[in-house]
């Protein structure tokens, strides 16, 4: 019955009945189906097919957290971590005792473990970093060895694994998404509802690493590349964006497969991957325009699988809601 509600509030919204739609998850949300509220949740947050509301997203997620819905337990302290639901800024103590609450679900205690063993301040950001060094001057590519430590590695690829499809891009005469061109490999996004505090604080330690502020980053973007998988030769930057990307990290999450090097061919520089280490790169010239010196590409991949992780950086904050193309 509680499927079948929540598949009749779906078909009424896709009709353009939406007043319909949040009424009967209302009712059944009253009644104890806590995913009710979810589908609630999740629609308000996303502003679609209803307009976005983030008291009323948060009202609905911890009615369904008080009916004992798990998932919503863990989205409800990603939201209060990141501020991407929440009515005030990013609040990281709230979202540790939000976490030690749910620490009678394995997954809660498992990324409480990870988090006691990273030296974080009380706002979760690294208190240390591993030193950098600089590979190129112009641009600017810095390799930090050991960024992450393979725990983190494991947990980063452990979450992107379930969000994993087929590259795509938007075709600008269409506006269908139809394959990428360019890159070949899997990939996912980890959007503001699955960032976790491990995440949150992985994310954190990109900004400090790239000097930016974790606000101006894309969501942490996961890519598996297999044999024959690619990205051939492209520009991180948007062409036309009005809010355009400025830096680049890549992190690396494992080794031990053959190929799937990266390539700078302007700068004749390959950078072996090694698990746990990260690339850092600027993507623009001085006067704002794409510094075309920054050309790479990711090797074919000859054997095993390759594991990434990239957060491209903006240079002012991005909604992540709708961070989509430009």
């Amino acid at each position: 019955m509680a499927d079948t509600s929540i598949e009749q509030a779906r078909s009424l919204a896709s009709r353009g009945q939406a007043v319909s739609a949040v009424a009967l998850l209302e009712a059944a949300g009253s009644a104890g189906n806590a995913q009710a509220w979810m589908q609630l949740a999740v629609w308000r947050l996303a502003g679609a097919p209803l307009p976005r509301d983030l008291v009323a997203a948060r009202t609905a997620l911890r009615r369904a957290v008080e009916i004992g819905h798990v998932d919503g337990a863990l989205m409800e302290i990603a939201l209060s971590a990141n501020g991407n639901g929440n009515t005030d800024a990013p609040d990281w103590s709230s979202a540790v005792a939000l976490l030690d609450r749910a620490m009678g679900d394995p997954v809660a205690a498992a990324q409480r473990a990870l988090l006691d063993e990273m030296a974080l301040a009380a706002d979760g950001v690294p208190l240390l970093l591993p030193k950098g060094e600089v590979l190129s001057a112009a641009p600017r590519i810095v390799h930090y060895p050991a960024f992450l430590t393979p725990r983190e590695c494991a947990h980063v690829a452990s979450v992107g694994a379930e969000l994993l499809e087929p590259a795509q891009v938007i075709d600008p005469r269409t506006s269908r998404l139809v394959p990428h061109p360019i890159r070949t490999s899997d990939g996912g996004a980890i959007g503001p509802t699955r960032e976790d505090l491990v995440i949150r604080a992985l994310n954190l330690r990109i900004a400090a690493a790239s000097g930016t502020r974790v606000e101006q980053g894309e969501p942490l973007t996961i890519l598996r590349y297999s044999p024959g998988q690619e990205y051939r030769r492209h520009l991180d930057t948007i062409a036309g964006a009005q809010n355009q990307r400025i830096r680049t990290v890549l992190i690396y999450l494992n080794q031990g497969f053959g190929g799937g090097e990266t390539q700078f061919p302007l700068l004749g520089l390959t950078i072996q991957p090694r698990g746990g280490d990260a690339i850092v790169f600027d993507t623009l010239v001085s006067d704002g325009a794409p510094d075309t010196r920054s050309l790479h590409a990711g090797a074919p991949v000859t054997a095993g699988a390759k594991w990434l992780a990239t957060r491209w950086i903006r240079a002012a904050p991005i909604d992540p809601w709708t961070i989509r193309g430009a």
